[in-house]
């Protein structure tokens, strides 16, 4: 008897575009990957409005759901209108407790708001905000895929990140996390023995350890 093959959705990284999961190589008798791409959000949308608008686009039943840095948290919220197989976060957060301190210091003084995003729209910029300053060879690595330019997006997703209310963790949400990432620092990730940490993963392994990214996610789909 022929299985029908595990349908696996992915959510990208802010500002990120489909290219991000080129080095994640899921067997296709098996798994069906397709990946969900930003929408551009409506003015003054809520997290709750713009995850149900992506939710839409999971069109198969006990799917698996997984979301990178931003997309893991927009993932998170897109699970309460969706019945899954499974939510499995890579280099993200599962409550506000595991954001670092700068994001933490950036929504009590609303910092954020004062983010130039018009300039962010240069690519340089954009990747720096995104995966940090401190390594040119990561930023021009992750540079090539990111796509999403729009301010609306930008201001959306940057206010929504720092100001994520969810205080309560989800028990199902599946977590992969590199022990090296500086965006979302190991340290401050709650119940380290239940993640899967990637030794010597940054908050871009998606594309330089995508083949043990690929046999974790193996792993936890399992199938």
């Amino acid at each position: 008897m022929e299985h029908s093959k595990i349908p696996v959705y992915f959510v990208p990284g802010m500002a990120a575009g489909k290219e991000i999961f080129k080095n994640i190589k899921l067997p296709e008798d098996r798994y069906e990957m397709q990946v969900i791409e930003w929408l551009i959000p409506e003015k003054g949308e809520s997290m709750p409005h713009y995850a149900k608008r992506m939710a839409a686009y999971v069109t198969q039943p006990e799917a698996v759901l997984v979301g990178v840095s931003f997309g893991g948290v927009v993932v998170q919220e897109m699970a309460a209108f969706l019945t899954l197989r499974k939510v499995i976060i890579i280099s993200s957060v599962k409550s506000q407790a595991e954001l670092p301190g700068r994001l933490h210091f950036a929504r009590k003084t609303k910092a954020y708001k004062l983010l130039p995003t018009g300039w962010m729209l240069n690519a340089d910029d954009l990747t720096k905000f995104a995966v940090g300053p401190r390594s040119k060879k990561r930023l021009s690595l992750y540079q090539q895929f990111l796509h999403v330019r729009n301010k609306q997006y930008l201001d959306w997703a940057i206010a929504h990140m720092v100001n994520w209310p969810r205080t309560e963790i989800d028990e199902e949400v599946v977590h992969i996390h590199g022990d090296e990432d500086l965006i979302f620092p190991f340290k401050n990730i709650t119940k380290k023995e239940d993640c899967f940490v990637l030794e010597g993963g940054t908050h871009i392994m998606l594309l330089n350890k995508g083949a043990e990214v690929t046999k974790t996610l193996r792993q936890i789909i399992g199938a």
